[in-house]
């Protein structure tokens, strides 16, 4: 992890986390107050780790902290009183949201900070891979149009379109995507 966003409507807790943050060597750190200024800069900005102090002036943490793990790809720390610790955490947990009791105890906070590490490493790594697999999902779509286009304009069976669209892409030292692309630019306009 590298950045993190703390929201935190007191002072003392945005020193006492940034400092626990850069001792677990992450550097870039934004602290805000409220809860509509966070929610502007994370339509800007991705950050590794939120971590919410509860309570806050303009929105409820734990609201807060649910819509954060809901829109975002960040890992959700939230701080609660002891005494709302057992609800809040019931509620938060579907959502991924690591709730954290006040009091802090510091082992208990590397410990959960450990977590959203792995998980974050965890989520980038599907999401990475989601990615991936949407990218050849849509190469096999412009592909296969391509493909009818050379049936229904060049009288080939899929077969042979398929094989054309190949022995292109190795003649022209080029994918099979670029192939069909310029096919499309070709016979669709």
């Amino acid at each position: 992890m590298e950045s993190a966003l703390i929201v935190s409507q007191v002072e003392k807790g945005v020193t006492f986390f940034g400092e626990l943050l850069n001792m677990a060597g992450i550097n870039r750190i934004t602290a805000l107050s409220s809860c509509g200024e966070s929610r502007r800069l994370l339509l800007e900005r991705e950050f590794d780790l939120v971590l919410v102090n509860a309570p806050l002036r303009d929105e409820s943490g734990e609201n807060f902290s649910r819509y954060v793990a809901s829109k975002n790809i960040s890992q959700v720390m939230l701080i609660v009183k002891s005494e709302f610790f057992d609800a809040v955490s019931a509620i938060c947990e579907d959502d991924g949201v690591l709730t954290i009791a006040k009091p802090i105890n510091k082992t208990v906070f590397w410990s959960a900070l450990s977590l959203a590490k792995s998980a974050r490493k965890r989520i980038k790594r599907v999401q990475d891979e989601n990615t991936k697999l949407i990218q050849k999902i849509e190469d096999i779509r412009i592909v296969d149009r391509a493909k009818c286009i050379l049936i229904s304009y060049m009288g080939m069976d899929e077969r042979e379109a398929h094989r054309y669209i190949e022995k292109q892409a190795m003649d022209m030292r080029s994918t099979k995507r670029e192939i069909a692309e310029g096919i499309l630019k070709t016979y669709e306009n």
